[in-house]
């Protein structure tokens, strides 16, 4: 028989491990002293630490390995959490992928400007959300086109507000739609959240909907001035594996009198390219 220093060795693994696997029964050592307490082990039981090795390896927890070993899981079960666990390396293998791609981006741009890009870039999810809205046409998605409509349309949003007793209950979001009339010609719409239930005629009450991927980048300034920020977003769209599926919205974190202070978040919807 084997000491569990020993058998440790033999095993390739720590004693305080064989002594965890006894306190959860997974691996019982053949024999213990009575007087002294001391755990002893077969030559024959190396093969039950191996295949629990082997398991343990393959990502599946302690109570499925004692599971699989004291064969509890019958051959078409275990075909099945096989194939579960696939899907799940095979997930993280997309997410390692992507990561990689995003390193790459880093380095390529550390080697091109010779510094670390400061204006981060962060693919998140972006709920639903109820907003009150109104909508006019620009002529383009130039800052230029879109600058004289904006403004004046959330004037006249937060005047019909006022009129109608509501206060917003979260930030502006502008967002843009090819237009139906075509010709470049853009459809803003100029929208802040409200709580529902909302009724009123003088402005368009809708869930926006949400977003599954968003590349977000935050904008601090002017949008007067958010041309750079938005090309930068579109840079990392397309250096980092993703494909922009539509214009980006614009939140409205922080509107201070000056608008050089300005804090908006720019959230691109993306799809893997």
């Amino acid at each position: 028989m084997f000491t569990i220093g020993d058998f440790a060795r033999h095993g390739r693994v720590s004693v305080r491990m064989l002594r965890h696997y006894d306190a959860t029964g997974l691996l019982r050592p053949a024999h213990v002293d009575p007087a002294s307490g001391y755990r002893y082990y077969t030559a024959a039981q190396l093969a039950r630490l191996n295949r629990i090795i082997a398991l343990k390896d393959l990502g599946f927890t302690l109570q499925q390995v004692q599971d699989i070993v004291d064969e509890k899981v019958s051959a078409e079960e275990l075909r099945g959490m096989l194939r579960l666990r696939r899907a799940e390396l095979e997930t993280a293998m997309a997410a390692a992928g992507a990561r990689l791609v995003q390193v790459e981006a880093r380095l390529r741009a550390i080697e091109s400007e010779g510094c670390m890009p400061t204006n981060d870039v962060v693919i998140k999810s972006v709920p639903t959300v109820r907003v009150a809205e109104l909508t006019a046409t620009a002529a383009s998605f130039e800052p230029e086109g879109i600058g004289p409509v904006i403004g004046p349309l959330y004037d006249e949003l937060f005047r019909r507000l006022d009129t109608a007793g509501v206060t917003p209950a979260g930030p502006g979001v502008a967002y843009y739609e090819d237009a139906p009339e075509g010709g470049g010609r853009i459809s803003v719409h100029a929208a802040v959240q409200v709580s529902a239930p909302v009724q009123d005629g003088a402005f368009r009450i809708l869930d926006l909907p949400s977003l599954d991927q968003a590349a977000t980048i935050m904008h601090r300034g002017s949008m007067d001035t958010v041309l750079p920020t938005a090309q930068t977003l579109a840079r990392w769209i397309d250096a980092n594996g993703y494909r922009s599926n539509g214009y980006p919205r614009e939140v409205n974190l922080e509107c201070p009198e000056n608008r050089d202070d300005w804090v908006t978040e720019l959230q691109a919807p993306v799809g893997l390219a």
